[in-house]
């Protein structure tokens, strides 16, 4: 019987490191946790990023997951920058480097209590939005699931890179048809016509939550002129959640895309009172 080897995404681990070159790495006491504290252009900044680690101590979470150790792992590192920064005027921003294929699926991680950990870190990157401190989400490869809710989704902006191997979506390809008892290439046929159910970030974009797509060289492993183009539009949406000065996520429904929801809200209220 042969046995299928997946090869994990390198693409956070890549981003991170480029964008961190002159940064100040911070312990994190597991592998799959990446942090820096630096600089950019005079703008103090945290970068967070999950990783491959095929030494996990829980199997379900060595091809970048978002795992137990993961959640609780991100929430208090989080929770660190918040308190060391509770008294200062202008905090920290936050970077979320994004390419996680999925929360970590097992029996070990539901005994356990994933939705404990990965809520913990959602509820870590909340706090941190509500406290001032400007939270930016860069997408360099998969955006799945779970994992993307814990680490990424709440950021006051999300921005992407135009690529093909950039995708978010709820499930995997494979999943889904599983899930919709639809072959793969029957359910691609559907998100042709069915926006929320493509994988492609164009599509997602389509939906009215992404603050902006970023065109790069080499979506895999930047170049240096990817790295100081991303550079710029990092600094660009922190400096605009600054003037703006809104700690929710209200902006995501002023697009152009998101009339209707806006419509159905505005009715709902309506109703209720």
């Amino acid at each position: 019987m042969n046995t299928v080897v997946v090869q994990a995404s390198s693409r956070g681990r890549n981003w991170f490191n480029a964008l961190t070159q002159q940064f100040d790495l911070i312990e994190t006491k597991i592998d799959s946790l990446l942090i820096a504290d630096g600089q950019l252009a005079g703008q103090a900044i945290c970068v967070f990023a999950i990783v491959a680690d095929e030494y996990n101590a829980y199997p379900r979470a060595r091809q970048g997951e978002v795992g137990l150790l993961e959640g609780w792992a991100l929430a208090h590192a989080i929770d660190e920058v918040i308190q060391a920064d509770q008294a200062k005027t202008k905090k920290r921003a936050i970077l979320c480097i994004v390419d996680v294929p999925s929360q970590a699926y097992g029996r070990r991680e539901e005994v356990l209590g994933i939705h404990q950990a990965l809520a913990g870190a959602v509820d870590a990157y909340a706090t941190a939005r509500l406290a001032g401190h400007p939270i930016v989400s860069l997408l360099v490869g998969k955006s799945m699931s779970g994992a993307f809710l814990a680490h990424g989704y709440q950021a006051n902006r999300i921005l992407a890179l135009k690529d093909q191997g950039v995708m978010v979506h709820a499930m995997g390809k494979e999943s889904a048809a599983r899930v919709t008892l639809r072959t793969v290439e029957e359910l691609e046929a559907l998100a042709a016509q069915i926006p929320p159910m493509a994988y492609d970030i164009e599509n997602y974009n389509s939906l009215g939550l992404l603050s902006q797509i970023l065109e790069v060289e080499h979506a895999e492993q930047p170049t240096p002129s990817d790295v100081i183009s991303v550079q710029a539009a990092l600094l660009e949406a922190i400096q605009d959640i600054q003037r703006q000065g809104s700690v929710d996520l209200k902006h995501r429904l002023e697009g152009e895309n998101r009339k209707a929801s806006k419509y159905v809200r505005e009715r709902l209220r309506e109703q209720w009172s």
